[in-house]
């Protein structure tokens, strides 16, 4: 059987092309700094002070890229630890950075299971990476071990029911096929062209790894060590690690009420219940989200509507945004293929002129001559629906 590490020295991943870091900045969840300051900092870091961070199996490099890059261009003190089992995924990550000219990162070879002795760490990205590990659990403990206090985590597990279909394949490709990975790809794409179109995977219209290329298939489909957690279990490791969530930039995959015909059949059913319940009906979570930290320092972490706050809009088009409100009175939403509108008042379409990522609320209300009271009725319930979907978040990283 082919090890881990074997598997990413082989086919690294995600596949990267160096050359390409000249045309796009590769962004997502987690890890943006914007993204972290939200959910781990209440939207107040002060990013004049240093940044310490640790891209624990940092793969080919996107969230160390993305960290790196937003915090260089915005001209931010930071030092991030790149980490990882793969000396191949660390050349493409290395030659990324260097296309890009970016300083201030240390290159380690070796296992996240050591973490602490690089740190302590403000944050650590740990994405895609704990579900691989043969005792998942040690790698949470230690991953824990390496914050400094205040500190938080981003990270990215697998889910079962979004990924219908893989956990068959994965058991009868390791039954089946031996030998070098070229050699086991090679042979899993011929039993994959012949299977039934009735097939599970072949069904599940959201996985598509496997079309990106070998190393998309190979992770996917043949990768020796791969667990996946529902949010319950994921809720109660992190607990074990002595962690808790603070928030996820997906939220609103978690809300069962879309879904029911009468919310009051959520009567009596706890927070994480109702996620476990929303995870279920969905069937399409194919990866959990999220930011922790330690747990009896969670309180508190997740920015909310404060006149000093700055607010930003995920990809930053607050012009487009209000045209499309100021037309139908809703914001129009496609996610991951699933339609939604959030009704939004046509008072807040002015306000969205402001958002610029360097000016506070405050700002804004006095630029629209609003008293705060008037401001909040306005703007509260607007950001905590964008907020849910993952849309606006808070952040002085820009003053």
């Amino acid at each position: 059987m082919t090890s881990v590490q074997e598997q990413y020295d082989a086919f690294p991943y995600p596949e990267r092309d160096p050359e390409e870091e000249r045309t796009r900045l590769i962004t997502g969840s987690p890890s943006h700094p914007v993204e972290i300051d939200h959910f781990l900092f209440a939207g107040k870091r002060d990013w004049s002070q240093p940044f310490r961070a640790l891209v624990a199996g940092g793969g080919t490099g996107d969230a160390l890229i993305q960290m790196a890059q937003v915090l260089t261009t915005a001209r931010k003190p930071y030092e991030i630890t790149y980490l990882d089992l793969s000396a191949s995924a660390r050349e493409v990550a290395e030659a990324r950075a260097k296309v890009r000219g970016l300083k201030d990162i240390r290159f380690e070879t070796g296992s996240l299971m050591n973490a602490a002795q690089y740190g302590p760490f403000d944050y650590i990205d740990c994405c895609g990476v704990l579900h691989h590990l043969p005792h998942p659990q040690e790698g949470f403990n230690a991953l824990a071990g390496a914050l400094k206090p205040g500190g938080g985590i981003g990270l990215m597990v697998y889910a079962p029911y979004g990924r219908s279909g893989v956990y068959p394949l994965q058991e009868a490709f390791a039954t089946l096929l031996q030998g070098e990975p070229k050699d086991r790809l090679k042979a899993a794409r011929a039993i994959l062209d012949r299977l039934p179109e009735g097939h599970p995977f072949k069904r599940n219209e959201g996985l598509v790894d496997h079309e990106q290329g070998d190393a998309g298939f190979y992770d996917l489909l043949l990768h020796s060590q791969d667990r996946p957690y529902t949010i319950r279990e994921l809720h109660e490791t992190l607990g074990a690690a002595g962690l808790a969530v603070t928030g996820s930039p997906h939220a609103y995959a978690y809300d069962p009420k879309p879904y029911l015909p009468d919310a009051g059949l959520l009567y009596g059913l706890d927070d994480l219940a109702r996620m476990e319940v929303a995870e279920k009906l969905r069937g399409t979570i194919k990866t959990h989200v999220l930011y922790a930290a330690p747990s009896g320092q969670s309180e508190g972490r997740v920015a909310a509507p404060a006149p000093g706050l700055v607010p930003h809009f995920k990809g930053g088009n607050a012009a487009r945004m209000a045209q499309a409100i100021a037309r139908k009175g809703v914001l129009p939403l496609n996610l991951n293929g699933e339609k939604a509108e959030i009704p939004v008042s046509g008072a807040v379409v002015s306000l969205l002129r402001h958002v610029d990522g360097k000016t506070t609320l405050a700002e804004i209300a006095a630029a629209e001559r609003l008293d705060p009271v008037g401001f909040a009725a306005l703007w509260n319930g607007f950001s905590k629906d964008l907020a849910r979907y993952g849309l606006l978040y808070y952040s002085s990283i820009l003053r």
